[in-house]
């Protein structure tokens, strides 16, 4: 999806594929997928559930096991390719290089050890540090996530905490280990939505403060819209659009991103019905010939199921994979509540000049 090469870009994802291989076939989970990220940027991944959002970042870190591979690509971090690293080398990246927190961090955090013999351990691995320097970064790492009782914590288990708990150690986790980027795999969706947005508060200021960089991936557009600068708007295993989160949310251009935006319920406003895309996710078994959101889309005509359209840039750093560009844009321009989803969690995105 038109990815713009730039010096500042840390990471570029260029033709990102991953398959699985079935019972039934082959599953093209992810097909010629294109990201970038520049230093100190926050970028969100949206789609619905299965959209491939997930095997995407798991193929960026390279933990995409049997049956599932990569078919090809290349994932550019600092210059480098980390699909050309082999399994010992990738090591080395993943905690000190790039974190990854998940929708589940109980799966992350070893449920038989303390909290303070997990985190010490990662330290000592990524900076050889001794134990009382790794006590010490780690007791001023629980402190900037705002976890309350340090010592307390250190020595729970990690089922003796809340969900909100165990995602601000997994942040902590990240800021000890000096990382350059977060992942951070649908982090609030495990969460009630008074924890959601102070997670969000936490993490933003997390950002602010250490410059790291954040791919936020998540269903919930509110979300991502209320912390990225940019969004990549996922489906079935391609990106549709991507652009500013301005841009997106006010003027999508995809009738996909549509429809996803005008799902969101919108504060203060009485609807009878939510807004509800017809049809189904095509199989990724047998995914169609030309565009993938054909079968559901409600301007599609012949050339949409035998081409798959091109990425057209409609405005600068805002481009679309449609055949009609102008007839999914002026859709857009009509979804007013469409303007309202970066107030959903009480503020503006970073780095947004609205």
């Amino acid at each position: 999806m038109g990815n713009i090469l730039s010096n500042q870009n840390f990471l570029e994802v260029e033709e990102l594929s991953v398959w699985f291989e079935t019972y039934q076939g082959t599953a093209r989970a992810v097909e010629d997928v294109a990201l970038h990220i520049s230093r100190g940027e926050v970028v969100g991944l949206v789609g619905e559930t299965g959209c491939g959002k997930t095997v995407t970042s798991m193929g960026i870190l390279g933990l995409v096991k049997s049956p599932g591979w990569i078919a090809k690509g290349r994932v550019i971090f600092e210059g480098e390719d980390l699909l050309q690293k082999t399994e010992k080398e990738l090591r080395k990246i993943r905690g000190k290089g790039i974190s990854m927190i998940f929708q589940e961090p109980m799966n992350s955090l070893n449920p038989v050890f303390r909290i303070d013999r997990q985190f010490l351990e990662i330290l000592r691995l990524h900076h050889n540090l001794d134990r009382q320097a790794a006590r010490r970064k780690m007791m001023q790492s629980f402190e900037d996530v705002g976890l309350p009782d340090k010592e307390s914590i250190g020595r729970m288990y990690p089922h003796q905490l809340s969900g909100g708990m165990q995602q601000r150690v997994m942040i902590a986790i990240a800021l000890a280990c000096n990382s350059k980027l977060l992942i951070a795999d649908e982090p609030t969706s495990a969460l009630d939505v008074s924890t959601q947005l102070q997670f969000l508060k936490i993490l933003r200021r997390i950002q602010q403060e250490s410059g790291m960089s954040i791919l936020m991936i998540s269903h919930d557009i509110g979300v991502v819209g209320s912390i990225c600068e940019r969004i990549y708007v996922m489906y079935a295993g391609g990106i549709v659009e991507g652009g500013k989160v301005a841009a997106i949310i006010n003027r999508p251009a995809h009738p996909y991103s549509v429809g996803l935006i005008g799902s969101v319920p919108v504060l203060g406003k009485k609807q009878e019905t939510l807004h509800v895309i017809k049809g189904e996710v095509p199989s990724l078994l047998a995914l169609p010939k030309g565009c993938r959101f054909c079968a559901r889309c409600p301007l599609a005509e012949g050339v949409c199921r035998e081409t798959l359209p091109e990425a057209i840039e409609v405005e600068p750093g805002h481009l679309v994979r449609c055949h009609f560009v102008e007839r999914g844009s002026s859709m857009g321009d009509g979804l007013s509540e469409g303007r309202c989803v970066t107030g959903s969690v009480g503020s503006a995105p970073m780095g947004s000049s609205t």
